[in-house]
């Protein structure tokens, strides 16, 4: 509510600046060297009109229906308010302008008899009210057909928007332009989709049909490959075009277009991309090595990540000594997140570890080292009365696995876990 609250003070700080205006002028005009307009600078500021003021209260009463979800009455009060458009005074605000577009689909989007009509009215008038919001309402225009099975009507606003221009472009029309521009292609793989479950039902292969599923997937991948030129984050763009190329087999664009997307320096770093592209990897059947690679990456973008599991199972069957330490401090890593506390799997992996590397002759030194840093709020974290009473009753398996381990990772402490356990016979 706080554009709400901006326009209803709108009014006050105008009067406010009229008060001091008067003084303001007169300093100003004693400190300036450049000739100036003759002006009264004695007359009377305006002041607020009766159509002014009979608007303000009408926000008023807008805003209290739509704070108590009183939506047929913020309706009644909203027909009248877009009259603020037609202001010929001094024009309305930009804000205002926001505000008839935000509130009046807000109140659509609640009211049980609104219907895809209405929604049409408004976005179309409030597309011919001002140039400023006019992409943004248009893809907001798109994504309310698309929500109503409207596919083609979606891509046509959104073909129509892409080459609406106004002035000079700015960064933040070239920004929404080429958002537009994604979400069209979008909808052309949407299409895609559509045409090609349709194609795969049918028994007998149409070579007219074939073709023009093809022309949708190569609008749809030119558009979206060029999109993807500019720095940012493009997940579901990324997953619509690689499905796209895998279905056409084109592999070797695939994993160029993955690769860019998760190690271009221009782009910002996304944990996602990462996932993508181990999963695309992981699909063509790709050498371990590799694959734990990707992994590498993204322990150190996100090392709470379900996919560390993974990476220390690669690494703790690794014959190398060094990958053996690297998946201790990559499961370490995981349980310093509360979200892994109670996950029996991270730490039966952990005991696989500590077990393979009691094998090895300096093990203590490994664990010490990776502990060190962890025995002044771990123990607080995994191994207090309240944990030990919480893992007997919810999961006592999981009690079974922590208890010995509290001795290998914290020698030197006594531990309430392990005094519960031995209080209460368990």
């Amino acid at each position: 509510m706080d554009e709400l609250d901006r326009e209803l003070l709108a009014v006050k700080d105008l009067e406010d600046d009229n008060d001091s205006f008067d003084d303001n002028s007169s300093k100003a005009s004693t400190k300036s060297k450049l000739p100036l307009v003759n002006l009264d600078m004695h007359a009377e500021p305006p002041r607020e009109t009766g159509f002014h003021q009979s608007t303000r209260v009408c926000l008023e009463h807008i805003r209290d229906a739509l704070l108590h979800h009183r939506w047929q009455e913020a309706a009644e009060y909203m027909a009248c308010y877009p009259q603020m458009l037609e202001d010929t005074t001094n024009g309305p605000p930009q804000s205002c302008k926001e505000l008839t577009w935000r509130i009046s689909t807000e109140i659509l989007h609640h009211h049980p008899k609104s219907k895809l009509e209405d929604y049409n009215n408004i976005y179309e008038r409030m597309k011919h009210s001002g140039v400023r919001h006019y992409l943004m309402i248009c893809l907001e225009h798109s994504f309310h057909l698309l929500l109503h099975g409207h596919i083609e009507e979606a891509k046509r606003q959104l073909s129509v928007s892409e080459s609406w221009r106004h002035g000079k472009e700015s960064a933040a029309q070239f920004q929404r332009t080429k958002l537009i521009q994604a979400y069209r292609s979008l909808l052309d793989y949407i299409i895609w989709c559509d045409k090609k479950c349709t194609h795969s039902s049918t028994e007998h292969s149409d070579s007219a049909e074939n073709q023009d599923i093809r022309n949708y997937f190569r609008t749809a991948s030119v558009n979206l490959k060029e999109i993807l030129k500019n720095p940012g984050i493009w997940d579901p763009f990324i997953l619509c075009y690689v499905e796209m190329l895998e279905f056409y087999e084109d592999h070797e664009e695939a994993l160029k277009v993955l690769n860019d997307y998760a190690y271009d320096n221009s782009f910002p770093p996304n944990p996602n991309a990462h996932v993508y592209l181990y999963q695309y990897l992981k699909r063509c059947d790709t050498a371990e090595k590799k694959l734990m690679k990707v992994l590498k990456v993204l322990h150190v973008l996100v090392p709470s990540h379900e996919l560390m599991l993974e990476y220390s199972s690669s690494l703790l069957q690794s014959e190398k000594s060094s990958d053996l330490q690297k998946a201790l401090g990559v499961v370490l890593e995981m349980l310093d997140f509360a979200c892994w506390r109670s996950n029996l799997v991270v730490w039966k992996r952990l005991e696989a570890i500590i077990q393979k590397l009691q094998l090895e002759k300096d093990w203590k030194d490994v664990v010490f080292t990776k502990m060190a840093d962890r025995q002044g709020w771990w123990p607080a974290l995994h191994f207090t009365n309240f944990h030990a009473s919480k893992d007997s009753e919810e999961n006592p398996e999981l009690m079974q696995v922590k208890a010995p381990l509290t001795k290998t990772l914290c020698p030197s402490l006594t531990l309430k876990y392990t005094d519960w356990q031995a209080i209460n016979g368990k």
